[in-house]
């Protein structure tokens, strides 16, 4: 782990800090949008000739009980997730071009049909127009994972707020998302086109990669060096490291790549969560 476990510590800012640092960024994210020189993916109108061979699949439940959470704010995260996935359903990555989840789905607003849903801020949950999206993002940047595109900006939470239930893959695999500065970023390095889908089912939020040629190698994400830590100033924090085994069509390892470095502060005591030795490493779902 680097020092940036040391950075995790509360800072309170300003209202008026907050407000001008919004706009900063807002401004920094449409300038190089537009005048960064990346050629950006975009939807095709009509089905791909080409044959498509299936990559990727993945998918994650709509609807979850959150602890003082009010259900109704998880039926509006329905409603959002199928006007944004929407707009990225059937987007292609054309070799040297980059996907941008928030130039693609645009501002979340009332007047595009977005209602209210769960908003993480600063360790907390209140309700937000477009609340919810996050799930989208997640099951992107998972399913990307699997894949030989290129994650070139992706973001989580600072804070980790619910204990794990029902955890299926490593801690830290999501892909936290702002409009518009916090953005989801993939670039396709390889020889070949890839295709989104996504939708959202009776139950789940369903999301597959497709690709213009059979893909060489398979992926396998991995876990390490899970640790819950006691802070000095009081407070947990979490931390772990995730990599991905390459496959080869024999099934062989033949190589092992790192993805990211998550650091958390913990919103609930995990001595109270966790049984035994607390140095876990598990698979846990985002």
């Amino acid at each position: 782990m680097n020092n940036k476990e040391n950075d995790l510590r509360p800072q309170k800012r300003s209202k008026l800090r907050l407000a001008l640092g919004k706009i900063y960024y807002r401004l920094a994210r449409y300038c190089y949008w537009y005048f960064g020189g990346l050629k950006f993916a975009k939807k095709q109108d009509s089905p791909s000739p080409v044959k498509m061979y299936s990559v990727f699949t993945h998918q994650t439940p709509l609807l979850r009980s959150l602890k003082d959470v009010d259900m109704q704010y998880q039926y509006n995260k329905v409603t959002n997730l199928k006007i944004a996935s929407a707009k990225v359903d059937g987007v292609v990555i054309h070799p040297g071009e980059t996907f941008s989840y928030w130039k693609l789905i645009g501002e979340p607003t009332r007047k595009k049909g977005y209602l209210e849903g769960i908003v993480l801020f600063c360790g907390t949950f209140h309700p937000g127009v477009g609340g919810g999206l996050c799930q989208l993002s997640n099951l992107i940047f998972w399913m990307t994972l699997h894949t030989p595109l290129t994650v070139v900006e992706r973001y989580r939470h600072s804070y980790d707020v619910f204990p794990d239930s029902n955890r299926t893959q490593p801690f830290g695999s999501g892909a936290t998302c702002v409009y518009p500065y916090r953005d989801l970023m993939i670039r396709n390095d390889t020889d070949m086109d890839f295709v989104l889908s996504v939708k959202v089912g009776e139950t789940h939020l369903e999301g597959e990669w497709k690709a213009s040629q059979k893909p060489t190698y398979t992926y396998h994400v991995i876990e390490k060096d899970h640790i819950l830590k006691g802070e000095m100033w009081g407070g947990y924090s979490r931390h772990n490291a995730l990599y991905r085994e390459v496959i080869d069509y024999k099934g062989d390892v033949v190589d092992e790549e790192y993805i990211t470095e998550n650091h958390a502060l913990m919103m609930y005591n995990p001595f109270l969560e966790y049984k035994g030795n607390v140095n876990v490493t598990t698979d846990q779902a985002e």
